[in-house]
This record gives structure tokens, sequence and C-alpha cells, in this order.
């Protein structure tokens, strides 16, 4: 992955760059290296949106966050914003945030969002600013 950011030129307004492989289920976060290019930081495993509620594809921007959002049913945490209601967010959570009740990576199961474990979507909800150029493919 790193030769393909690099070969391709991508480009981040910050320091980092996130990259989501749909199809194999993996989201990586890249440094910008001293001699310019990016550097592999982390290779994570990641669910993304079912067939019938896809992940959006193309290049986006991070634009805020929130520390968890969910329903009467579930709560995720350390939601970072892709665009509009699409996020990295925690695997879910019962609805007070205190068990897990479904840990599921590498699937493609979710309503469009990109889940990571707890502790890697903590990482980028605490590390990765507005503006950081997101590619989704």
């Amino acid at each position: 992955m790193q030769r393909f950011v690099n070969s391709n030129l991508i480009k981040s307004p910050t320091n980092r760059l996130l990259i989501t492989d749909l199809e194999n289920k993996y989201t990586y976060v890249f440094r910008k290296g001293q001699n310019r290019g990016w550097e592999q930081l982390y290779k994570w495993r990641c669910t993304v949106g079912a067939p019938e509620t896809p992940t959006i594809k193309g290049t986006f921007y991070i634009t805020g966050r929130k520390p968890y959002f969910g329903s009467e049913s579930y709560r995720v945490k350390y939601a970072t914003r892709i665009l509009g209601s699409y996020y990295y967010h925690s695997v879910l959570f019962d609805p007070e945030g205190n068990s897990i009740i479904n840990d599921t990576l590498g699937a493609a199961i979710s309503h469009g969002c990109i889940r990571l474990a707890a502790e890697n979507a903590q990482w980028i909800y605490d590390n990765i600013l507005d503006s950081t150029a997101v590619v989704i493919n």
C-alpha cells in the first residue's frame, strides 16, 4: 500500500493520510516522511458497509468528530467524520457504552461507516486533524 500511495502522489493537507481498502477491509494510516513521501504507521482490520448500505468511495477530508453516537440498541465511540453521516468509529457497544455487543471486523455489515477496534478508532479520533485526506476505494 505504501508503494501505491507514493507512486500515485496522493496528497493530504496535513502530515497524515488515511486509506481504506474496501475489498480487503483494511484501513491504513500514513505519516508524511522526511523525504516528502508517505510512511505507513498502521494497518488495521475494519468493517465496511453492507452491499445494501455501501461505504462511499472517493477522496474526502476529515470534518469533525464526536465522542459517541447511537440508538436505543447500540452505541459507537470515537466517531471521526469522513463526510456527512459517514464516520470512522468503534465496533458496536451496548446503548450505555459499557460492553461490546458486536466486535466483528473484516466484514461488509455496517450501515456505511467504517468500524475499527475501539483503540484504533480512538487513535484516529485523538490524532487525525480536521482536513486530513481520506481515500476510500
